[in-house]
């Protein structure tokens, strides 16, 4: 469906800068969140479903959105968790075979506003240069000061607890329950990627809430233990960091990914800070320094671990490096079997340079299983 004639519609960022745009069609009205860009030039279902991005408005920097569609195995979680979409052109046709939807029709299926004919590269060069901030989209243009009235009540991400949002209210299982190992997993936010690609290397995993304890986590007796992605600041998630302090003390294999990986940090007392614009694209360079390889990445976070009180920690070691800002991007502990990093190894679409860490994470695993099977 084409819509020939669109509503006007606005961006209004905190700082009182406008952009102005047009309606996709579909939703109309108002929503808010914290505005960041995105530079994947394909992926952007798998990006709009990330509970990652949960109460944020994505631009997306590609100049073409929705012109291969979406299909329904391609969702990271169950709906569309961005507050918004930001884009230059918005493709109502698409021309993927195997896609099921257009992008409007799945926007609309998820009630998620999206804006189009936006000066995208002005807006990505203003975000650069002035840090992300909140903001707010709407069709309602006629009346900006209660727009910007409004966005001033918003609460800022620094501080900023989310994972409750989008965690499962329940625990579930994923995969065969006659795979070789058990891992329980955290869900502060988990992609389905993740358990894709834990359950293809033979792993059953039970997925608990948010703030479950150690004790639940480990009473079916798991093989390893994993943190999962998320959205917003770590350092409120007390539960999830002291359940990692005592998965740590259980000498248990542990593997965390994004801000699991900054609520290990937390657990072992180094602290995160918020980025003035953080890490969001799937070509992201990494070193890891084990190896002396370069990675391309996959990545998206706002908030990064102290590299200072990394490196003086005498149980810590810094593993991977983001090679533009030289941020922590991947650490272990050094007498422990735990280990976790800044970005996203089972990206989807791509790209899948650091898969490998889930290989390191089973053969953990198979030592684990090995100890409890001579116990």
């Amino acid at each position: 469906m084409k819509y020939q004639s669109k509503k006007k519609a606005l961006l209004l960022l905190a700082d009182g800068t406008v952009f102005y745009g047009k309606s996709v069609g579909g939703k109309e009205g108002t929503s808010f969140g914290e505005v960041c860009f995105n530079t994947g030039m394909t992926g952007y279902q798998e990006i709009f479903t990330d509970p990652s991005y949960f109460g944020q408005l994505m631009v997306t920097t590609n100049a073409h959105i929705g012109n291969y569609g979406t299909n329904e195995d391609e969702s990271e979680s169950d709906n569309v968790k961005i507050a918004g979409l930001i884009c230059k052109n918005f493709s109502y046709d698409y021309s993927r075979p195997d896609a099921d939807k257009s992008l409007l029709e799945f926007l609309e299926a998820n009630n998620t506003l999206a804006i189009s004919d936006v000066d995208t590269r002005a807006l990505v060069g203003y975000i650069r240069d002035h840090g992300a901030m909140n903001a707010v989209i709407s069709t309602e243009v006629d009346d900006l000061d209660k727009l910007k009235e409004a966005l001033k009540e918003m609460p800022g991400m620094e501080g900023l607890e989310l994972a409750s949002k989008v965690s499962t209210q329940e625990a579930y299982f994923f995969g065969d329950e006659n795979a070789t190992y058990k891992v329980s997993a955290l869900d502060i936010g988990i992609k389905k990627n993740i358990l894709r690609n834990l359950a293809k290397r033979d792993c059953y995993i039970k997925v608990f809430p948010y703030d479950t304890s150690f004790e639940e986590m480990g009473s079916w007796n798991p093989d390893g233990y994993f943190i999962s992605n998320g959205p917003g600041d770590p350092e409120p998630l007390k539960n999830a960091i002291q359940t990692a302090k005592d998965i740590i003390a259980s000498d248990k294999p542990l593997f965390g990914i994004c801000l699991g990986h900054q609520v290990i940090a937390l657990a072992n007392g180094v602290s995160t800070y918020k980025m003035y614009n953080g890490h969001r694209g799937i070509n992201h360079p990494v070193k890891n320094l084990l190896t002396g390889k370069g990675e391309i990445t996959s990545q998206n976070h706002g908030f990064a671990i102290n590299r200072e009180e990394t490196e003086s920690h005498p149980e810590l070691e810094i593993t991977h490096v983001h090679l533009n800002d030289h941020t922590v991007a991947g650490l272990r502990m050094k007498n422990k079997d735990v280990f976790s990093v800044q970005y996203h190894p089972e990206a989807s679409p791509g790209p899948h340079d650091a898969e490998y860490l889930f290989d390191q994470f089973i053969e953990l695993l198979a030592k684990s299983s090995k100890v409890k099977q001579e116990v």
